[in-house]
This record gives C-alpha cells, sequence and structure tokens, in this order.
C-alpha cells in the first residue's frame, strides 16, 4: 500500500519539472530508506521537504529548519519524538544524495555513517569496538554471523583494495550485477557500525553506482529498503543442519530493478527461511509455469531452480560455484528436483540444457 508521503511526493515525479523530479526521487529515497530500521518521518519533514522539491528553500535550509524543530519544541507529542532521528537522517542522506563528490574508500564510508548519524549516534563514523548479533524475523529469530569486531579494519581494507583493482571491461550485465551483489553483501555482512549500518551500505552504494556511470533508480531503494535489509540477511545465513543456504538471488532481483529497471516483484515473506511456496512470479522469471507451486521444494532447491531459470545450460559445477555450495551439494539436489519431476536434463552434461517440467 503506498504510504501518503510516497502520495504527495509521487505528483512532483510524474508532473513537475526536471528538478522538482529529480528531488523527489532522492527525497523518497531517503525517507523510504528509514524503514530499514522501522522507522518513521514526520509530517513537518514532509512539508519542508516540499518546499525544498519546489525550489523555495536549498537543503541546508532543510537541515536548519528540522534541527531547530526538534531543539526548540519541549513539549510535543510521543509520536513526535519517535520521528526526530528519521527526520535528521532523512534530511542529510537527502543532502549527501544531492552532491556530486565522491571517493571509493573505506574513509569514505565512514565519512558517510558520521554525516548520517552524528549527534544521534555516540558512535557515529566510528568502527564497532564490540561484536554483534541481531534477531532476525525471516531467519525465525537467529542472527547472521557478523565480523568480528578485531578483523573488521583489515576486512574492509582488503574488500576495497579488490574491488578498486577488478576490471570491468567486457563484463556481461549479469556478471556486473552479479559482481556488484557480491560486494555489497561482502560489505554489509562485516558490519562496521553498530547501528545504521544498511543505511549507510545504501547510500555508499548508490553514489558508487553513480559514479561508475549507473544513474539508478533510487525509487527502487524507497519503495523495497526492507526487502533490501532482508536480502542482504538471507545472502549472508547459512543453517545447513536444517537445509538452509546462504542465497544471492534475492539480492540479483533487487538490484536487477534497481539497474536495469526490471519489474522483478520483491516481496519480503518470499525471503522468510520457512517460506514454502511460489519464489519467483511468472512475470519474474518469463517462463509459463509456476516453479515452487504444488512440491515441498527445499531453500536449496529453490535456489537451484532460480538458477537455471536464468540459464538453462549452466553445469553442475557452475551452479555450484554460484550457489557457494559443495559440488556434492547440488548433485544431491539435482538428484532430489528430478525425482520430484521438476527438471530434466536434455543433452550431455557440458553441452546440455534443463528443461523445467
Amino acid at each position: 500500500m503506498e504510504k501518503h508521503w510516497e502520495k504527495e511526493l509521487t505528483e512532483y515525479i510524474i508532473q513537475g519539472e526536471p528538478d522538482q523530479k529529480e528531488r523527489s526521487l532522492i527525497w523518497k529515497t531517503a525517507i523510504g530508506l528509514q524503514d530499514v530500521d522501522k522507522l518513521s518521518t514526520s509530517e513537518y519533514l514532509l512539508q519542508t521537504a516540499k518546499e525544498h522539491i519546489e525550489g523555495r528553500i536549498s537543503i541546508d535550509s532543510v537541515q536548519t529548519r528540522i534541527n531547530a524543530y526538534y531543539e526548540t519544541r519541549t513539549e510535543r507529542k510521543d509520536v513526535e519524538n519517535e520521528t526526530e532521528e528519521a527526520d535528521k537522517v532523512s534530511a542529510r542522506i537527502a543532502k549527501i544524495l544531492g552532491e556530486k563528490a565522491f571517493q571509493f574508500s573505506p574513509t569514505e564510508l565512514l565519512s558517510i555513517h558520521k554525516r548520517l548519524f552524528e549527534g544521534i549516534f555516540p558512535h557515529a563514523g566510528k568502527i564497532r569496538n564490540y561484536n554483534i548479533s541481531k534477531k532476525e524475523w525471516i531467519l525465525n529469530g537467529d542472527s547472521v554471523i557478523y565480523s568480528s569486531y578485531n578483523n573488521i579494519t583489515a576486512t574492509l581494507d582488503y574488500d576495497f583494495k579488490t574491488e578498486k583493482s577488478f576490471s570491468y571491461e567486457g563484463l556481461s550485465m549479469d556478471n556486473f550485477i552479479n559482481h556488484i551483489v557480491e560486494f555489497v553483501s561482502n560489505i554489509w555482512q562485516i558490519h562496521p557500525f553498530g547501528e545504521g549500518n544498511t543505511r549507510t551500505t545504501a547510500i555508499f552504494i548508490i553514489k558508487y553506482l553513480n559514479a561508475l556511470g549507473y544513474k539508478v533508480g533510487n525509487e527502487v531503494f524507497a519503495d523495497n529498503s526492507w526487502y533490501f535489509r532482508n536480502a542482504l540477511v538471507r545472502a549472508n545465513y547459512n543453517d545447513l543442519s536444517k537445509g538452509i543456504y546462504a542465497t544471492k538471488q534475492y539480492l540479483i532481483l533487487f538490484f536487477e530493478n534497481l539497474i536495469l529497471s526490471k519489474k522483478n516483484e520483491l516481496k519480503n515473506r518470499y525471503l522468510h527461511i520457512n517460506y514454502k511456496s511460489e519464489l519467483i512470479s511468472k512475470e519474474n522469471v518469463g517462463v509459463n509455469v509456476d516453479v515452487n507451486v504444488g512440491v515441498d521444494l527445499t531453500n536449496m532447491e529453490q535456489v537451484v531452480l532460480s538458477v537455471i531459470q536464468k540459464n538453462n545450460k549452466i553445469t553442475a559445477k557452475d551452479l555450484a560455484a554460484q550457489c557457494e555450495v559443495s559440488t556434492r551439494t547440488i548433485e544431491r539436489t539435482i538428484k532430489s528436483l528430478k525425482e520430484k519431476r521438476r527438471i530434466e536434463r536434455i543433452g550431455s552434461d557440458k553441452t546440455g540444457h534443463w528443461v523445467l517440467k
């Protein structure tokens, strides 16, 4: 369901001048990203944002007004007390996304965190010095295993150095998205900050993609920020004893929408580890079958099916590499899918192709 603020900002996108459209998209992203921590902005922020979109005040004036609003009002409703973080961070995101400056480095990541959360978190812009866990709804209360605080700096430096030396020349769009997804997933799993990690990661990757020449549809973040976070969780969670494997397929769907303007259906319920129904809609996979309906498939089987749908010539060896599991696991999964009459291999293992049944 479209939120009140989304409807008002969308009017500028549909009917506004180019500058108004651009600013409105930025504000949709800024406000929408608060959903990753289930925060809501105030009506005052929305009205102030609209003045900025219309060009009547600058983004610096927006920040000044928001700060003054929370400094001078000593008596306010509980709901207004709960909006302070969301309002201030939204205004700061809007300012950062409106700037052209960007440097690809861990220092930039820390700088973004500091700019977003200074005066809100005491550790703004600082690497966490303690280990963390977070109970996740989609994991039935379990947590992703995050990087040990002792290794954060070294791991960040390694990942950034590796990414900076990577050549995108000649890379297909599918491989480009897979590579970006891998980088984003790794940075998020390091979880450099105690709080505000996902919002910081989102802003950094938007700026990075812009620097690479991709004017991404920021509204995908605005409309699906909670999905984005849950997809990062699933990309970094394993429970092999229950047949649950880390999968980046959900993140890939998100980034296909973000970069290629695809219309993949992004539903949070699909990401729950107990979800057994249709993983991806017919519109997403481009075939006339409901791949996961009528049979109780494991998470690994769902992942393998979704990969095969995108590349029906993929080999078992490449499946194992893409799903980040052993060849033996893939062989067991393929055997099970064949027994359930969901797939069939036509031709040889190297030159043949898969058929969905």
